[in-house]
């Protein structure tokens, strides 16, 4: 089993640590396409109308002043560096030893800076979001598409993909849709459905942690994954086709 997350809009950088190093992560085959983005992107940054460029107000001019020197900036798992409420509710740092093992391996974070990265990953904090544009690169979920595709697929082979991702991350890979099963959260009440997005973070927060740290096997199917989700939750399974990924609805009632 493979979990989907995206990252947090913000990032909490490391007091201290060595800077990154592009050969110690996760997916090598993205390096050259890692440093084509850092590049890029640490160009923009220095620019007048950088903040416009990256679509973030100016209380973030710190942060995107860093993103001119990611390159020497102290870096950090990956888990501690994405916060909010979907990191929040997964809990990292409250779990066992033995489960933040589980999580290193089975947590993925798509990025529009790494392209994806594993969990245990040493990562600067950094501003960059999927659905910015870069020049020369164009929107990052289309540069990213071929090359997670190319890099991502063989080590996904056989796994269960547990897809948490917002629509913008999604966007930059699709994986194989007979082992994915997308992740929505609905809040229902008189029988009226609604999608609420700080809801359906901590919820996929909290989903991500239940299958981390609840005793059994690992879900290895659609069905297991939502006979598990159900210890929890009130859930529904919608099966895929050949071209659309498996979904499980989690059902939030009052």
């Amino acid at each position: 089993m493979l979990i989907l997350l995206p990252p947090s809009e913000g990032k909490t950088p490391p007091d201290a640590g060595a800077p990154v190093d592009l050969a110690e992560l996760s997916f090598p085959e993205l390096n050259a396409a890692r440093q084509e983005v850092a590049e890029a992107l640490a160009t923009v940054s220095g620019q007048d109308d950088a903040l416009k460029q990256l679509g973030v107000g100016a209380t973030l001019v710190h942060e995107v002043s860093r993103n001119t020197r990611l390159a020497h900036e102290p870096a950090a798992p990956a888990h501690s560096i994405y916060t909010g409420v979907l990191f929040d509710a997964l809990g990292y740092q409250n779990m066992s030893a033995t489960q933040q093992r589980k999580a290193d391996a089975a947590v993925v974070v798509v990025s529009g800076l790494w392209g994806a990265v594993g969990f245990a990953d040493r990562i600067p904090a950094y501003r960059l979001s999927m659905s910015v544009g870069l020049p020369g690169l164009g929107k990052l979920a289309s540069y990213w598409k071929p090359k997670l595709a190319e890099a991502i697929n063989s080590h996904t082979e056989g796994h269960l993909m547990v897809d948490c991702r917002s629509s913008t991350y999604a966007a930059a890979w699709v994986p194989d849709p007979a082992h994915t099963v997308a992740v929505n959260v609905f809040t229902e009440r008189d029988g009226v459905r609604k999608v609420v997005s700080h809801f359906a973070k901590h919820t996929r927060g909290e989903l991500s942690r239940h299958l981390l740290t609840r005793r059994g096997k690992a879900p290895e199917t659609p069905a297991q994954l939502a006979k598990a989700a159900a210890e929890k939750w009130v859930v529904e399974l919608v099966p895929g086709t050949a071209r659309k990924a498996h979904t499980l609805n989690i059902i939030l009632t009052d």
